[in-house]
């Protein structure tokens, strides 16, 4: 365990919890879990990696946590979602190794803009994930949901990362006609593939404090859990406008890593 103050240890785990809860909802719990965990470890030349690191193996917890609650009560293709999954680590190992040989500042304004365009259109299109389609998925939409949301952002999470979970359920939706609940459902089997595959390269370097993951990710399972079923009980209408909110937060947090901070 780090030597971390009592009171930021507290905001640590309140952190955990409602990361947890957004990322059941609709993913990004990342945005805030990884701001305050920087804050609250200690100030050495490995902070970040540390931060990483521990964030995976709280919010694998999290995520599996959500991912049994929502597969309990949603038609979750799970061999489909585990394939994504297993596409999306392949896609994350790129993603980290290209990101070690090149400055992902040039790319921060593009995701930006990519996200403006996708809040704009979840905006003008209100009926966007509200309803599953009526007719089968087709081999197509299957194998280019493999490649977009498995190794696409598979890519991109290892590449620049944050809001990796919301471009999944946004892809999710988009390419295999499901409803945001659904696809949220969706999103965290494949989470769980692409944590566990971080997970085990963080450990594998060393760069996990074990016993701080183990206490926040008590508050992410139970934040996860309790997301999952406000989900279910809200239904879609409500996972779009938190949705909206964690896209256009993303939005400004990307603006300040690039021209602020």
């Amino acid at each position: 365990m780090p030597d971390i103050s009592l009171p930021m240890i507290a905001a640590l785990c309140l952190a955990a919890l409602a990361a947890g809860w957004i990322d059941a909802v609709v993913g990004g719990g990342g945005l805030l879990m990884m701001p305050v965990l920087l804050l609250g470890l200690p100030d050495t030349s490995s902070a970040a990696q540390y931060a990483l690191g521990t964030n995976k193996a709280t919010a694998i917890v999290g995520t599996t946590g959500a991912a049994v609650t929502y597969t309990r009560k949603v038609p979750v293709d799970v061999r489909l979602a585990i394939r994504i999954g297993l596409a999306a680590v392949a896609g994350s190992t790129a993603g980290a190794f290209v990101a070690a040989g090149m400055s992902t500042d040039t790319l921060k304004p593009v995701i930006m803009v990519v996200l403006l365009g996708v809040g704009t259109f979840v905006i003008f299109r209100p009926a966007f994930g509200t309803a599953p389609a009526t007719t089968p998925v087709s081999a197509r939409r299957v194998l280019a949901a493999i490649g977009l949301a498995g190794l696409g952002i598979g890519f991109y999470d290892g590449l620049i990362g944050p809001g990796t979970g919301t471009f999944l359920v946004l892809a999710l939706t988009a390419l295999l006609h499901l409803d945001l609940v659904t696809a949220s459902a969706t999103a965290k089997v494949v989470n769980c593939c692409t944590n566990a595959g971080a997970l085990a390269i963080f450990a594998w370097q060393g760069t996990v404090y074990w016993e701080l993951g183990a206490l926040l990710a008590a508050f992410n399972l139970v934040g996860g859990m309790v997301g999952a079923r406000t989900a279910l009980k809200k239904g879609s209408g409500f996972v779009r406008v938190v949705l909206l909110v964690v896209v256009f937060t993303l939005v400004a947090n990307l603006a300040y890593q690039q021209w602020v901070a």
